[in-house]
């Protein structure tokens, strides 16, 4: 056993409590991420966005596209025909 301020702690209560911290740090560090990505949008200059389509995509197929006139990756009013580099298309359903 080892000798912390005159009290005697076990390897296993060392252990026990390293991992609460750490949970509690996972989940902190959880919850800012989704809350940082769930706030932050992209400049529509930094994407390259654009009024038109490129060839066959456009935003009003993309998987990030928010009818009417909306994105959930970039900030500001987006044309449906627009387009931008994170354009990903919606998948095909059956």
């Amino acid at each position: 056993m080892n000798e912390v301020s005159g009290e005697s702690v076990s390897r296993r209560e060392i252990l026990t409590r390293s991992l609460g911290v750490l949970a509690v740090a996972g989940m902190l560090t959880a919850l800012d991420t989704a809350t940082s990505s769930a706030q932050a949008k992209t400049a529509q200059k930094l994407v390259q966005y654009q009024q038109t389509p490129k060839k066959d995509q456009k935003c009003s197929i993309c998987l990030h596209f928010v009818p009417p006139d909306g994105c959930k990756v970039v900030e500001g009013k987006i044309n449906p025909e627009g387009w931008c580099a994170l354009y990903a298309p919606k998948p095909k359903t059956k």
